[in-house]
């Protein structure tokens, strides 16, 4: 989860976050590296006569031309991968529905007979000791680690969008209509989100928080939970 005075992203959990966080490392550096050509053009022309006798230089054309194409080029060729990637959906493990409302999640296991919850935010006052504000829960989602997730998102009132930043997913909840993502989880944890679509006077006070366990862990939970 996000700590205090942090100016990056948080720590990747997912294959997918991984190739957030390296393409956003990789955009910087193409950005660094014109800001650092642009000043050194712009030093050079302070500190140098200007010739006012130039008229035409198809060079300088040419080299403007052909250099921000190639940096288009290499700004987007690893953007449309994680496109790709993101809207891949492999053959999943296990198949979660979340259902958004005002304001509260529903979550269906549908490979699981009668696994439902509701996940509604801890209030303050009801918190425990060592828990976090505005983002702890009364029933968690628990997912087993390293397998492939598959989550289909909608509502039931208004738009909600289902986010948690480590894990690199981020889909809206359109009421009427089912939207799907999926992802794997490369360690286990508990990972916070939150709903990231404005929703009405709770907006936030839709927590969203993760747990990834190993397959042993899930599966004594499910069948407790399931029976």
């Amino acid at each position: 989860m996000a700590n205090h005075s942090q100016f990056g992203f948080q720590d990747a959990s997912s294959p997918i976050m991984e190739e957030l966080v390296e393409f956003h490392d990789h955009a910087l550096m193409v950005a660094l590296a014109i800001c650092s050509l642009v000043l050194y053009l712009l030093a050079l022309m302070l500190m140098e006569k200007l010739s006012s006798n130039t008229v035409d230089a198809q060079e300088i054309e040419l080299i403007w031309t052909i250099l921000p194409a190639i940096v288009l080029i290499l700004l987007a060729l690893p953007s449309l991968q994680i496109l790709y990637m993101m809207d891949e959906i492999d053959e999943p493990d296990l198949t979660l529905k979340a259902i958004g409302h005002q304001w509260y999640w529903t979550y269906e296991y549908t490979d699981f007979k009668d696994l439902t919850f509701d996940s509604y935010m801890i209030p303050t006052t009801e918190l425990p000791q060592g828990h976090f504000r505005l983002l702890e829960v009364d029933h968690r989602v628990i997912i087993p680690m390293e397998s492939p997730i598959r989550i289909i998102i909608t509502a039931s009132d208004v738009l909600h969008s289902w986010a948690v930043p480590t894990l690199g997913v981020k889909t809206d909840a359109i009421p009427g209509r089912l939207n799907q993502t999926s992802f794997i989880t490369t360690r286990p944890g508990i990972f916070y989100g939150q709903c990231s679509e404005i929703c009405g006077a709770n907006h936030s006070y839709m927590p969203i928080v993760v747990e990834s366990t190993p397959l042993p862990y899930f599966e004594n939970w499910s069948s407790l939970l399931s029976s």
